[in-house]
């Protein structure tokens, strides 16, 4: 399978989706900083402050020690996508939930990275013993609504006008899916970040 770039064509087969390192962070800090610069999400960006590398490293560090999934999608070396998952909430009753997030390169939006990113996030979570992962998208985000549909995801519900960007409102969309067993058994055990 090929997928079409603003920059190429882009062989599905020779894009790697793993774990990543902290080689890394500068390649996601700059995917990120150009969505926080460019794109409109208000559930991901209401700081216009933007984090610096030393952030991106502390966040993926405390993931990791959490058994938290933090991966990336690499072509040829270079990283064009990268998704994580962190607990939904912190209080205790919410332990088997996390929210995820998903950044593809500029260059590499609507090639499939994020087709590739979301089931390994989806794998790595229910691997790790949660039962439950959402997402908040912008309302305008038809592809990436269409994407988590295409994955179980159901609407949930939709938060009007909760942010401002670029000078106007922006509605999110809540999406959800089950891990697993989802609600159907008690859990066995707690998640790793418990």
């Amino acid at each position: 399978m090929v997928f079409q770039s603003t920059t190429g064509s882009v062989a599905a087969s020779r894009i790697v989706v793993r774990p990543s390192r902290d080689a890394d962070v500068a390649a996601m800090l700059a995917i990120y900083l150009h969505h926080i610069r460019h794109g409109v999400d208000p559930s991901q960006h209401h700081d216009i402050e933007a984090p610096d590398a030393d952030d991106i490293r502390r966040r993926r560090k405390n993931m990791q020690k959490h058994k938290l999934p933090h991966l990336v999608a690499e072509l040829e070396g270079v990283v064009v996508g990268y998704a994580y998952a962190v607990p939904f909430r912190k209080r205790p009753a919410y332990r088997y939930v996390v929210k995820h997030s998903i950044y593809v390169h500029h260059d590499y939006l609507h090639c499939g990275i994020g087709r590739m990113l979301l089931p390994a996030l989806i794998d790595a979570c229910a691997a790790s013993g949660y039962r439950q992962i959402i997402g908040y998208i912008d309302a305008s985000n038809r592809p990436s609504l269409q994407l988590h549909e295409s994955f179980g995801f159901r609407q949930v519900g939709c938060l009007p006008s909760i942010g401002f960007k670029f000078g106007q409102w922006t509605d999110s969309v809540m999406m959800q899916r089950s891990l697993g067993l989802g609600a159907t058994t008690p859990p066995d055990a707690p998640p790793h970040n418990s």
